[in-house]
């Protein structure tokens, strides 16, 4: 009995040395070949005039309102964790798709909203991103978010709605940020 014990504990140990010399050679075939191909992307770093700490001015939020915009995934996202002041937080996520040249973004709030904006136009200094979404009644719902600097200590951001596809908007939130002192 004790030779088929030893023999699976040789079988079980070949079996992981060969799983981790074969994830590991996985990992070097198919991994990326360039450390960080984000950073020195111009398309990736279009919002980089967004990142930092920023206290949020806009009607109806707390006088406590802040956002803080940073980096993530080697630099690939742009991350805005924001929040409203009066218990209304939230993280809206975009990135830059090298395969098909877009942008893309995502909110989500602790309300359980999540907008998925699908289309992106990003230039230096200015952010419009569009998706589509869901009423209260079912309808569809067209959302645009724009992101503007307006100074290097200035952006504004906007959120419009649509329910006839564009043809008229109508404006759901402005903030105006300011660059906090860091």
């Amino acid at each position: 009995m004790h030779k088929p014990m030893t023999m699976l504990r040789r079988n079980v140990s070949k079996s992981a040395f060969f799983g981790v010399v074969g994830l590991t050679l996985a990992i070097n075939c198919f991994g990326r070949t360039d450390a960080a191909p984000c950073a020195a992307n111009s398309e990736n770093r279009q919002l980089d005039y967004w990142l930092g700490n920023w206290k949020i001015g806009a009607a109806g939020s707390g006088g406590n309102a802040h956002s803080t915009v940073s980096l993530s995934l080697d630099k690939c996202l742009v991350v805005e964790n924001w929040d409203g002041g009066r218990g209304h937080a939230g993280q809206n996520i975009f990135g830059y798709s090298a395969d098909d040249k877009s942008w893309y973004g995502m909110f989500a709030d602790n309300q359980g909203r999540v907008h998925v904006f699908t289309s992106g136009k990003v230039s230096s200094g200015s952010a419009e991103f569009e998706g589509t979404s869901r009423g209260p009644n079912g309808e569809t719902v067209l959302n645009r978010v724009k992101v503007t600097r307006l100074s290097p200590t200035k952006v504004e951001q906007t959120w419009e709605k649509s329910s006839d596809k564009g043809t008229t908007w109508n404006l759901v939130f402005r903030g105006e940020y300011s660059r906090a002192n860091d």
